[in-house]
Formats: C-alpha cells, sequence, structure tokens
C-alpha cells in the first residue's frame, strides 16, 4: 500500500540533508533555498526502504514563520520522520511540529536524532534518551547525514513503522489537495500534491474545487515516472489540458464530481483549550482566515473563502501560534451549531448519524456528497431506515409525516366526503422526494390522489340533492342542466350518471349515449357533421349543441375539420 512520509521538527536540525542522504535527492529546489541554506517551501523525494518498498517522503519547513507550509505537507502523510539534532535536542519548533503531529492525527513514525558524528557517545546517548521520553511509541536511531552512519538502520525503523500503517481516507472517492502547481514547455500546466483517496487515470474527468472547474487529465507520474494509474497515498502531479497556471493554487482541490462538498462553515470536534474569536483554520494544503463559535466541546468555524472538505478531515487552527485543532464532524452544516446534533456524529454510528443528518428527506448519495458518510459505511448508515426509489426516509420523521398526512385527510373526509382524497401536489407541493414517500405512509393509491385506506367518496348526507340533479338532467334531455355544485358534478360523473360538459353544463349520461349514437349514424351516412345539422338532430339551441361536440372530439370520438366534425377511426370501428 502507497505511503508517504514526512519530515518535522527545528529549523537546521538537519531535516534537509538527511532526505538528501536518505534519497539522493536535493529537496531545496528553490534558488532562495540553495542560497540561504534554509527550507522555504515543501520538497518532495522518494525513498526506497530494504525490503523494496517505495515510499513518498516530503520535507517540510522548520522555521517558525513557515508552519503554513509545514501543516500543508503534514496533512497528507502517513508516517512522520521526526529530526532532532543531537547537540541541541528538542526546540520550540519541535514541540511545535509534535504538537501538529498530533492534532492532525498522525501518530506513528521514527525520531532521527541526527549529527551524531558532531557529539561525543555521552551527549548522543542523553540525546537518544530525551528523544525516547519525547515520543514514548517511536523508535528513535543515531544517524550522521555526513558519514552516512546509522542510514540503513533508520531505513529499517521506517520500514517497521510502515508495516501495518494504511493511508487515511482510502474508502473516499478521489481527492488530491493542490500544493504546487506550474507550467511545463509542451506539457502545460501541472499540479502536485499527495493524493489523500481515490485514485487518479489518464483520462479522467475531475473538478477543480472550489472553483467548480471541470478539468481532464492528460497524464498521470509519481516521483517524475509516468503512470497509469496513481493510488491514495501517492505524490502524485497531473498534466491538466486547458487550464492555466493563474486558474490553481496551494489549497485548491482536486476531487471527483458531485462528492465533495464546497462549504463556508465547518463543524468540528475542538482538540484545545480557549479559542479566540478569530483564528487561522489549515485544513489540506488551504490556510483560511476563520471566526469560531463555540459551544462545549464542539465548535462552528465560518470562513472567509469556501474550501472543499469531508467527514473526519483534521483541522489545525493558530493566531500568532498554534493553538489548537479538531476533526470536521459535518463539513455542510446548517447555520446553528447544536451540540447535541454532534454529539451523535462524533460517535460514528453510521445509523445514527444517517438518523440525525435525515431530518429532511435525504438520498443515499447525498450522504456522500455532502462527505458525511463514507461508501463503505453507507450500507450500514441506511440499514435502519426506509426507503423508496433511492430515497431514505428516517422511521421517526415517517411517522410524524404520516400522523400529518393522515389528520388532513381526515379532515378531507369530514370536510368533502365527495372527494376525500388529496393529490400528489397538494399534499408535498415542489417536493421532489413526494413520490416516493407516498407507498411508504401505508395510505391508497388511486389514480393521483391519496386516500385514507377504506375510504371513498360517499354521498352521504346528499343523496336527495343527486336524486334531484339527476330528475333535472333527465327532465332536460339533450339541452341538460347547469349545476353550481362542481363537487357534486365530479362525484355523480365518476359514478357514470352525469357526463360534464363546458360551463358548468351537464346531462344525463343516458342523453350523453343518445347523442353520441346520433352523431356516429349521421357520420357513417354522410361522411361529416356540421354544428348545425347536428343541433336540428338534437332539437336544442346551438350552445349546448357545440359544447356536446367538444366533449365528443375530447372523448376521441370526433376530431375538427374547418367547421364540420367527422368520426376518429376507433368511433368508426
Amino acid at each position: 500500500m502507497p505511503l508517504t512520509v514526512g519530515t518535522a521538527g527545528h529549523v537546521d536540525h538537519g531535516k534537509t540533508w538527511l532526505v538528501r542522504a536518505l534519497t539522493g535527492k536535493d529537496t531545496d529546489r528553490l534558488p532562495e533555498e540553495q542560497a540561504r541554506g534554509l527550507s522555504i517551501d515543501l520538497g518532495y523525494a522518494p525513498l526506497d526502504l530494504p525490503d523494496g518498498r517505495r515510499l513518498s517522503l516530503i520535507d517540510v519547513p522548520g522555521h517558525e514563520r513557515f508552519v503554513r507550509q509545514m501543516v500543508a505537507g503534514a496533512s497528507g502523510i502517513d508516517l512522520f520522520l521526526l529530526v532532532i539534532d543531537a547537540g541541541e535536542g528538542a526546540r520550540p519548533q519541535t514541540h511545535e511540529h509534535l504538537e501538529i503531529l498530533r492534532l492532525l492525527g498522525i501518530e506513528r513514525g521514527v525520531v532521527a536524532v541526527t549529527k551524531a558524528d558532531a557529539v561525543d557517545e555521552a551527549r548522543l546517548a542523553a540525546a537518544l534518551g530525551e528523544a525516547r521520553e519525547l515520543v514514548a511509541d517511536a523508535e528513535a536511531v543515531a544517524v550522521s547525514a555526513k558519514t552516512g552512519a546509522g542510514l540503513e538502520e533508520l531505513r529499517q525503523a521506517i520500514g517497521r513503522a510502515a508495516d501495518g500503517a494504511a493511508h487515511r481516507g482510502d474508502e473516499l472517492p478521489t481527492r488530491l489537495w493542490i500544493d504546487r502547481a506550474f507550467t511545463i514547455p509542451g506539457a502545460g500546466t501541472v499540479a502536485t500534491g499527495t493524493l489523500w483517496s481515490g485514485s487518479i487515470s489518464p483520462g479522467d474527468e475531475l473538478v477543480v474545487e472550489p472553483q467548480g472547474r471541470h478539468v481532464r487529465v492528460r497524464t498521470v507520474e509519481v516521483h517524475d515516472d509516468r503512470v497509469e494509474r496513481a493510488e491514495a497515498g501517492q505524490r502524485v502531479a497531473v498534466a491538466l489540458p486547458g487550464v492555466s497556471r493563474d486558474d490553481l493554487q496551494r489549497g485548491n482541490a482536486l476531487v471527483a464530481a458531485d462528492v465533495y462538498p464546497v462549504t463556508f462553515r465547518l463543524d468540528v470536534a475542538v482538540d484545545g483549550g480557549d479559542l479566540p474569536s478569530a483564528v487561522e483554520v489549515l485544513i489540506g494544503t488551504a490556510d483560511i482566515p476563520a471566526r469560531v463559535v463555540r459551544r462545549d466541546n464542539y465548535a462552528q468555524l465560518r470562513l472567509s473563502r469556501a474550501v472543499v472538505a469531508a467527514r473526519g478531515d483534521r483541522v489545525v487552527l493558530r493566531a500568532e501560534r498554534t493553538i489548537g485543532g479538531g476533526r470536521v464532524l459535518d463539513p455542510a452544516p446548517p447555520r446553528g451549531l447544536e451540540p447535541e446534533r454532534l454529539e451523535i456524529l462524533e460517535g460514528g454510528d453510521p445509523v445514527s448519524i444517517v438518523r440525525e443528518l435525515t431530518r429532511e428527506p435525504q438520498t443515499v448519495g447525498s450522504l456522500q456528497a455532502r462527505g458525511v458518510l463514507a461508501p463503505r459505511d453507507l450500507a450500514a448508515g441506511v440499514a435502519g431506515l426506509a426507503h423508496s426509489d433511492n430515497w431514505y426516509f428516517r422511521p421517526e420523521w415517517l411517522e410524524e409525516l404520516g400522523a400529518s398526512v393522515r389528520a388532513r385527510l381526515e379532515a378531507r373526509l369530514e370536510s368533502d366526503p365527495l372527494d376525500p382524497g388529496l393529490s400528489v401536489d397538494e399534499l408535498f407541493p415542489r417536493e421532489p422526494w413526494a413520490t416516493a414517500v407516498l407507498p411508504l405512509l401505508e395510505l391508497e393509491r388511486r389514480e393521483a390522489k391519496a386516500y385514507l385506506p377504506g375510504s371513498a367518496p360517499e354521498l352521504g348526507t346528499r343523496a336527495d340533492e343527486a336524486a334531484q340533479v339527476e330528475a333535472e338532467l333527465a327532465k332536460a334531455g339533450f339541452a341538460g342542466t347547469k349545476l353550481a355544485d362542481a363537487a357534486l358534478a365530479r362525484y355523480l360523473e365518476r359514478e357514470g350518471r352525469l357526463v360534464r360538459l363546458g360551463d358548468g353544463l351537464a346531462v344525463g349520461h343516458d342523453a350523453y349515449e343518445r347523442a353520441r349514437a346520433e352523431l356516429v349514424e349521421e357520420c357513417t351516412r354522410t361522411g361529416s357533421i356540421t354544428l348545425g345539422r347536428f343541433r336540428d338532430l338534437l332539437g336544442i339551441s346551438r350552445r349546448p349543441a357545440q359544447l356536446l361536440l367538444e366533449r365528443f372530439d375530447a372523448d376521441g370520438i370526433t376530431r375538427r375539420v374547418g367547421d364540420e366534425r367527422v368520426l376518429r377511426r376507433a368511433a368508426r370501428g
């Protein structure tokens, strides 16, 4: 499994010299670095271990002015290589770098006690003892980059630290935090970084966030070697055609599309004491000024610039110095800070997390898109949720919704027994999950409406009124009569007891069928019929005749051709 190891330690304790001795590569690439003998930016090199494994190695600056660069490099590492000068011992940046490693959750590594050739045996033994006391869980190895003493032992110790280590974030889709971008003649713009998760291959379509710019990967390299696929934990360089160098900067992320949220707020579990109201948030390779809203052991970081983030990301908080850190619990939280909600998220149980985050209905894919759950957790996360058409709902929410809908339908049944159903649009106007939730609410669906189980339209106390309407329709014959009560008219039509025309006019079902028979007979004999001829056949005025013809058109019996009607094929049959 690919892994990345990063240096840490005080300025002038020999990190870059040690990296050069271990890898054969000088990571001080900038002219200013070479002139001053001081690392200013991140350096990279492949590190070959005695057993044949190859790790990526990041060399970070040690000066206090370059802590941002140190965090940008350390955020993507899996193992640390802490460097301590045998003569000086641990110094201020040694301790701050150790604190940053702790805040980033990087627990495995090795301590290299450097410049062993420059001190006597007693001092070297004391330095080794101090190193072991400072980092109790890590091997301490005496080494000299100048003479080569201890280099082989150091490689073996790094190998042992790497045994059993796993790259964090493997289960998430592709995300590469960009730490450098530059232009190569003939290749175009190249972005480099540690691949935090997923994989990248030539031809992949990815997105540069937070700009939201879609890009296509032309080529992929790992430590200057072109590869067909780069994996999480490797140092990666990708060529991006059609992208300007000015379009990319440290702190951007190259990610799979529609997965990670672009956010101005992060809810975190705080690791540290009191926090000021304004801090600098270091996440991935980005550093962003932010305001802090804190309650109990949690804080909401309100960022001045957008960033992409995922659940579990580590952040470092700085003011004049490193003052704390945190672990992202929700990368796309609501504006209010709710400790009770964050306690559930911190618990880590996928089912609880999904139930908490789906107070409003969510698709399972949206949970991944918010960076809240990794794909491998989704099955467990939705295990206790009701679902339909790829929408997942909390049982508690469904119960509340079902009670509300039943109450509305009961009220409808009482107020309008002729039409006790409600349409989906009436129940859930403009909700994308409306059709998915209905089968889960134990309702009956008839045509486009939902009903209480066993309920149906009924006349109830209006039976006498319906009988009177039918008597009026029978008396009116083809001329029909106007009905003021539209609900009663709809009910009687559903029951096959009348046919509604336009303008509130209706005819009895028997009159409609006799009028249709007259129409079909005339059209069959002459080929067509005019409004005047139809009016005369039925012996009625022009208006009801016209409304009947329009109803025949709507029912697929006739179609209008100029001033005449002709039978449709189905009616002729």
